[in-house]
């Protein structure tokens, strides 16, 4: 069994979807050969996607040839997205992606722990408690358990708490705590059937100006318990600096907006001792063993992978398989058997690189669904004058094989086909930590060989058997499809197991303003061909939905069809979710198919419960028509055309003087000021706007970045403050303003049921000319005034408000639409 766990946390990190095949140049093999002949590991430590320091992964991984991982406790789920509407748990999917392209490039590897990304935290005693420390701690014991670091290094110090993010000095406290706990036979005891324990030699802080307040006072600091080195080290063999390597690492996480600009020159890293052992060396690895010596049986390969180092051939790589081929052999032997699936995993992708292999198993088509029969194009090529025989290929999961034990001659192409049979019980391909709703602070992992992974292990795939000259090695290959695009040419995506049909609803929420029944739409997707069945809806108490059923046939694979019901909600006000069913042969299908496909990372599908929420709520509205200037991506235009709102989203290079005056009021989505550029130019004519009579409303932005200093009529300016508890008391400053009674009277009862957060980066100086409406705070801190601010400017009226409208709006929290109703209605008769 810990054989088999130890295969699979090596085998599935850096290769388990999709990916264009990799081509190793002969550099890159060379590359590789000085990493395999090192036997050092370095983890580092952070809490979220973009945290880590990828000029140091780069540079332990590149430099120092060193094993080197970047632990994200979360996925960021809970952050902000600048390339689309997905947030939560589908912005998490899309970071996790973003890592593991950036892993890729710095040549790290990439695990995650169960915790959630909740949102902002202000103390770790606020995260740990929300996280669950016990489990969340559990998850770094395991990591630190099977990758088994020589030295682990802290992106946060664990000793400055309220400083910072709280899940960034929780990452520091859990990565500390596990440094003993992974060690300890008592603790976390069911880990053990799989692994063992583990103590790391030495822990490391990796500060740097930022924790100081700046560059002069990290110069005047006192830095002689310091490890220091330069980072800023050139490759030629890559024809890169690290920086640069790191600039284009850190450049993955697009929807964060970190795109980075490489530099070249000296980079001083910094790393404060922080346990372990004692010895400060400038050499991180100083007095740790990273040589095959160290290995019973160990000394014998390390001198065949010397030669091989040594007498490389950067025109024939190929020279070098004899010594692989018996070095692979010594390996498999080693009685260690961390380092033996670990350096098994490394030198095999050597022996394939310097071979000039090429394995391949392409579906011929992009997804099938269970029971269906899929045809598989098999490919194998050698391009060396080494003996290589194909002696088998399986497929799995069926199990179907053959047999072609036939030599692959220098260059020589062999194709073959064979059947993919889709058992009935296959899983649908989904992110494993999805496979269960999450509660806040942790997602529900029950199998304990997948915590830590950062994908779902492929079950679809193939296996290829060669004879190396009389050495057996066997190649796992994902099966794959692709295509080719006019323009971008040969194209790969995932193969992918999806539900025999999909059903999903046009928006995440259905708002009725009053008990008038609605027309709802559900859409059918085939996942195969010639599907037939009925389709049925299920509410709360009190929805009404007719007729009882539609029945549906589907001809072609992906097909649709819409099937409409009329839904009449109760006469109070009431929230509840429509679920959708369809049954085929007696099988029922509720699950809804989501794709996510970015230029950036491998397509991804996800596949979840479908489900609608439906809200019958007391609301009443003035104004009909709204223009809105999208900014980081929301669901706000959407959320508003719900209660009954028209919305133009509206180019802001092109808007006008003329062109706003038919809105009844302009809305700014969340950090517009932040990401639109044309606003720097267009800020007067939405002024004017207001003083004319119009009503503008601005949503969140942060105070760096902004591309115009001028974010309102009048003074204002923003802080970073923020009430990141959702249950957090509000206070009506101004019971009697329009703002709160007009159209609806609005109540504490308003701030029910919040989700992830009061609002962000509030205001904190105005001018007087400014009602503040709201006060809040969070535990043990000072009253924040600024999270809506209201200002009679001319015949119009100015909003700023930090609010998270954005979040509770897709959740369908009842008082967040009604005050935005009243926001915009503001001054109308």
């Amino acid at each position: 069994m810990r054989k088999l766990l130890s295969f699979l946390f090596c085998f599935f990190l850096l290769n388990l979807h999709a990916q264009k095949p990799e081509k190793l140049n002969a550099a890159e093999i060379f590359q590789e050969i000085k990493k395999l002949n090192f036997l050092g590991s370095v983890l580092y430590i952070g809490a979220h996607p973009d945290d880590e320091n990828t000029r140091l992964i780069s540079y332990f991984s590149n430099e120092k040839n060193a094993r080197t991982a970047y632990l994200s406790l979360t996925r960021g789920d809970g952050g902000q997205n600048l390339i689309g509407p997905e947030l939560r748990e589908q912005l998490g999917l899309i970071r996790t992606q973003e890592l593991l392209a950036a892993r890729r490039i710095d040549g790290g590897e990439q695990f995650f722990t169960r915790a959630n990304d909740f949102g902002y935290s202000k103390t770790p005693e606020e995260t740990l408690e929300i996280w669950n420390k016990e489990k969340v701690l559990s998850d770094v014991v395991w990591i630190i358990r099977n990758f088994k670091p020589d030295v682990i290094i802290n992106r946060f110090d664990h000793r400055t708490p309220g400083t910072t993010h709280g899940h960034h000095t929780s990452s520091a406290i859990l990565s500390l705590e596990a440094f003993e706990a992974a060690a300890n036979p008592d603790k976390f005891t069911e880990q053990l059937e799989f692994t063992e324990t583990y103590q790391a030699k030495r822990a490391y802080f990796n500060t740097s100006p930022w924790f100081y307040g700046g560059q002069e006072a990290f110069e005047e600091a006192n830095k002689n318990q310091f490890v220091s080195f330069d980072t800023g080290v050139y490759f030629p063999l890559l024809g890169l600096s690290n920086p640069e390597i790191s600039s284009l690492s850190r450049s993955q996480h697009q929807s964060q907006g970190f795109g980075s600009t490489g530099s070249r020159g000296s980079q001083m890293e910094y790393l404060e001792p922080i346990k372990g052992d004692t010895i400060r060396s400038q050499k991180v690895f100083k007095g740790i063993d990273t040589s095959w010596s160290k290995l019973e049986g160990g000394a014998e390969i390390g001198e065949i992978l010397t030669q091989v180092e040594e007498n490389y051939n950067f025109k024939n790589p190929a020279a070098s398989l004899p010594k692989l081929v018996e070095a692979y052999k010594l390996i498999r032997e080693l009685p260690n058997e961390h380092w033996r699936e670990v350096k098994t995993k490394e030198i095999k992708n050597i022996i394939y690189s310097s071979s000039g292999l090429f394995l391949e198993a392409v579906a011929n088509q992009a997804s099938a669904t269970a029971r269906d029969s899929v045809q598989i194009n098999l490919e194998a090529i050698n391009r060396s004058d080494f003996s290589i025989t194909l002696s088998s290929v399986e497929l799995s999961p069926n199990n179907a094989k053959i047999n072609p034990e036939i030599k692959l001659g220098n260059n020589e192409n062999w194709q073959n086909e064979i059947t993919l049979k889709v058992p009935e019980n296959t899983a649908y391909t989904t992110p494993y930590w999805l496979k269960e709703a999450a509660n806040n602070g942790i997602y529900k992992v029950e199998d304990q060989q997948l915590r830590g992974l950062p994908e779902t292990p492929t079950l679809t795939k193939s296996l290829f058997n060669l004879d190396f000259n009389g050495v057996m090695l066997s190649f796992e290959k994902p099966i794959v499809y692709k295509y080719n695009d006019p323009v971008l040419g040969e194209t790969y995506q995932p193969f992918e197991i999806i539900p025999e049909v999909s059903l999903s609803f046009e928006d995440e929420m259905i708002i009725f303003e009053n008990d008038e029944p609605k027309n709802i739409s559900v859409k059918l997707t085939s996942g195969k061909a010639n599907v037939k069945g009925e389709v049925s809806l299920s509410a709360g108490e009190g929805w009404i939905i007719e007729p009882k059923n539609h029945t549906f046939q589907l001809q072609q694979k992906g097909s649709t069809t819409n099937l409409s019901f009329e839904v009449t909600p109760p006469k109070e006000q009431d929230e509840s979710f429509i679920i959708p069913t369809a049954t085929i042969d007696g099988r029922k299908f509720s699950e809804e198919l989501i794709s996510i496909d970015y230029p950036h990372i491998p397509k991804q599908n996800l596949v979840v419960p479908a489900k609608l929420k439906v809200a019958r709520l007391e609301i009443q509205k003035k104004g009909e028509l709204i223009g809105y200037i999208e900014g980081a991506g929301d669901v706000v235009p959407e959320s508003l055309e719900q209660i009954g709102y028209r919305v133009n989203k509206l180019n802001a290079a092109t808007i006008s003087r003329s062109s706003l005056q038919k809105y009844d009021a302009v809305v700014l989505g969340i950090r517009a000021l932040n990401t639109v550029e044309a606003l720097k130019y267009k800020q007067q004519i939405l002024f004017d706007y207001v003083e004319n009579g119009g009503n503008l409303i601005v949503q969140y932005n942060t105070n760096r970045g902004l591309v115009t200093e001028n974010i309102s009529p009048l003074p204002l300016e923003l802080s970073r403050d923020r009430v990141t508890y959702e249950t957090a008391e509000v206070r009506f400053l101004a019971e009697k303003h329009p703002v709160l009674n007009s159209p609806n009277k609005i109540t504490k009862k308003d701030f029910d049921n919040w989700v992830q957060e009061r609002g962000l980066y509030f205001p904190d100086s105005w001018s007087e000319d400014f009602t503040p409406i709201l006060s809040m705070h969070d535990k043990n801190e000072t009253p924040k005034n600024g999270s809506l601010l209201v200002a009679k400017y001319g015949e119009g009226y100015f909003i700023y408000t930090g609010l998270s409208f954005f979040r509770q709006f897709p959740a369908g929290v009842p008082g967040a639409y009604r005050l935005f109703a009243n926001m915009i209605s503001i001054g109308k008769e």
